[in-house]
């Protein structure tokens, strides 16, 4: 067989397994939605758009002015994630937040229901030694959460790594399958922007 023959016969071959991985790919996110709105899985994310890296020397927990904070890019992709879920039959959720005022205004501008601030939520960039300790504490919580409306959590990207060990990009989301354990089951990354 020719040079040519060959590489058009790959060529053929490759286009062929195109459709055969996007279909899977899309399988997979659909049912990592159907989990979702089952309560067999969980959706943390990380907060939109804050521009910047760790936190500011002077930063205070209780004073939004001393933080990094969501700036309209960030407001923007936040407010996505409402008619996202909606697309994915998800009009309510438990949403649960870090205590640091980028992911409670993440959460709020999220609008899919009331947000209660949970500390093992809250960054430990800052301090690595409490990683594990808070890590935790996120999975004994939410497999303690009572049946109910989809669970989302809106962190930081340092949790989600720590948990996941994903590295989500500023207000995207990682879908893990219920109980929660160190190693989590990763059923879909998912995010309004793609």
């Amino acid at each position: 067989m020719k040079r040519n023959s060959v590489s058009t016969v790959l060529f053929a071959l490759v286009l062929g397994l195109v459709p055969f991985f996007a279909g899977t790919a899309h399988a997979n996110e659909s049912e990592a939605w159907e989990a979702l709105r089952e309560g067999r899985a969980v959706l943390m994310l990380r907060h939109a758009l804050a521009p910047g890296t760790g936190d500011p020397a002077n930063f205070d927990v209780d004073d939004c002015s001393t933080q990094r904070n969501l700036n309209d890019t960030g407001r923007q992709q936040a407010r996505a994630w409402k008619p996202f879920l909606a697309e994915q039959g998800i009009d309510k959720a438990r949403v649960f937040s870090s205590q640091w005022c980028r992911c409670l205004d993440t959460a709020r501008e999220m609008d899919v229901g009331p947000v209660e601030e949970m500390q093992s939520l809250n960054s430990f960039f800052g301090n690595r030694g409490y990683e594990a300790m808070q890590t935790s504490q996120t999975i004994a919580i939410v497999n303690e959460l009572e049946p109910g409306p989809p669970v989302i959590l809106v962190s930081h990207q340092v949790n989600i790594t720590a948990l996941a060990d994903v590295f989500p990009s500023s207000s995207e989301g990682v879908v893990m399958a219920l109980p929660l354990s160190e190693n989590p089951t990763i059923l879909a990354r998912v995010s309004p922007e793609n």
